[in-house]
């Protein structure tokens, strides 16, 4: 089906980002029924952690990694509950468009840390695409500064850094060890770490419906596809390429919410996400 390595790749970081846009939006849906952004965080890494175990146990490798990649794996689960949490906060506290635009700094942030850690070159092409895309999302997502939260902004940049550290270390763990073992040891320290916070904090909830249930499930479907995908992505194209092509989801998110939330789309909206589609086509044409 997929002719080169290259190829695979991009599929598997424009599925992903379809997969995280789907997740948040059902997720945002089984709010309505009483889930809490506490509950989804504890319990989204369980579903890929299984559906690891399968995949290791059926092709025969085992699910250990040495001493010291291990480790590394375990503390990019911490690294990962800390920007998640401050994403979350700064969608609490600032316009929703704003926050996605401040969270989906990260692309940038990963591509000029491989650059300042001579892990790869930024290229002219990957500049400019990456600065035309940034330009498309804050278009698209109609973002609007004016009275914004300056905790709200640090809880954002929070979260762009916090993501694009773990893509940056994930790049070298990814490519050189099995991902699917490394993204299992996140998964297990993640989940474990947010369980026991649930539990001390009391701030759980689960769905009071059977379509809360629905959403919530799919939600958790969606999201352990789309991180299994995004890290066997970054061990194929590396993190840079994962991460600008991760761009494609707050675009997909648009249209979820048009979809299923009933949030109607500006004229403007559609000249952003049309910039933002070809700077992707752009970027996924150049070969380096």
């Amino acid at each position: 089906m997929f002719s080169n390595k290259r190829t695979l790749g991009l599929f598997l970081a424009l599925t992903s980002a379809v997969g995280f846009a789907f997740s948040n939006t059902f997720a945002s849906l089984s709010y309505q029924s009483g889930v809490n952004p506490l509950t989804i965080t504890a319990t989204r890494f369980i579903l890929p952690g299984i559906a690891l175990v399968i995949l290791l146990r059926m092709s025969g490798t085992g699910f250990i990694l040495p001493k010291r990649p291990g480790l590394v794996a375990a503390s990019l689960g911490f690294i990962s509950i800390i920007y998640t949490m401050a994403l979350l906060s700064a969608i609490e506290v600032l316009p929703l468009a704003i926050a996605v635009l401040i969270f989906y700094l990260f692309p940038i942030f990963t591509a000029l840390m491989l650059a300042l850690l001579g892990w790869r070159k930024l290229t002219p092409t990957m500049a400019v695409s990456g600065g035309i895309a940034f330009l498309g999302l804050g278009i698209a997502l109609g973002a609007e500064f004016e009275n914004l939260d300056g905790w709200g902004l640090i809880y954002g940049l929070i979260s762009a850094i916090g993501l694009a550290t773990v893509s940056v270390i994930s790049n070298r763990l990814m490519t050189g060890y099995d991902p699917r073992q490394a993204t299992l040891y996140m998964c297990v320290s993640t989940t474990l770490i947010m369980v026991v916070i649930s539990l001390i904090t009391g701030g759980y909830s689960i769905p009071v419906s059977s379509l809360g249930w629905t959403h919530f499930l799919i939600s958790l479907s969606f999201y352990a596809y789309a991180m299994i995908g995004y890290y066997f992505c970054i061990s194929l194209i590396g993190a840079g390429d994962t991460t600008f092509f991760s761009n494609l989801e707050p675009i997909v998110a648009v249209g979820t919410g048009f979809v299923f939330l009933g949030q109607a789309l500006a004229p403007l909206q559609y000249i952003g996400i049309t910039i933002v589609v070809c700077a992707l086509i752009y970027a996924g044409r150049k070969k380096e």
